[in-house]
């Protein structure tokens, strides 16, 4: 990959990197710090990795750092606050999102990661595979298992209110 390419793949996923470590991570200062770690990382396999996979590759990356960081703070929490005031739809739009990412704290690490990859970001089955070097079966499971007590707790926080 040429620096070019190196530049255009950091202004095309910079955003979509960052967004994803956010949310997994529920911490700004730790989401710009691994994603200044995932492209340094990357810059040093520039001449390595090929251009079309600079972006599964910048992911893979970020994911496992972001383990790496998990594990070593055992963080785990929920996310970002949701404003306490606006109107009708809008509301319950972000009250639903509120619910689930308080919710979010029952999922583990990889469950979180992986939900966050596919629902959030919009990847397929066999990019967050790749990504998260898990077989296409495993990121199946824990998709749907993430998915499963995420519902399950939803639906007790929802009837405890």
């Amino acid at each position: 990959m040429s620096t070019k390419e190196y530049n255009d793949c950091v202004r095309t996923h910079a955003d979509a990197i960052f967004r994803f470590l956010l949310k997994n991570t529920a911490n700004r200062a730790d989401a710009e710090d691994l994603m200044q770690l995932t492209f340094e990382k990357l810059w040093k396999k520039k001449d390595v990795v090929a251009a079309e996979k600079a972006r599964s590759y910048a992911f893979s990356i970020a994911h496992h750092s972001m383990i790496d960081m998990i594990r070593r703070k055992k963080f785990v929490r929920a996310y970002e606050n949701v404003p306490e005031r606006a109107g009708g739809e809008f509301i319950e739009q972000f009250e639903s999102r509120d619910l689930v990412h308080q919710c979010l704290h029952v999922l583990s690490p990889i469950q979180k990661s992986v939900l966050m990859m596919r629902d959030y970001e919009g990847y397929s089955y066999d990019e967050i595979a790749e990504m998260a070097e898990l077989s296409l079966s495993q990121v199946k499971v824990y998709i749907f298992r993430a998915r499963k007590k995420l519902r399950a707790e939803i639906t007790r926080v929802s009837q405890a209110v």
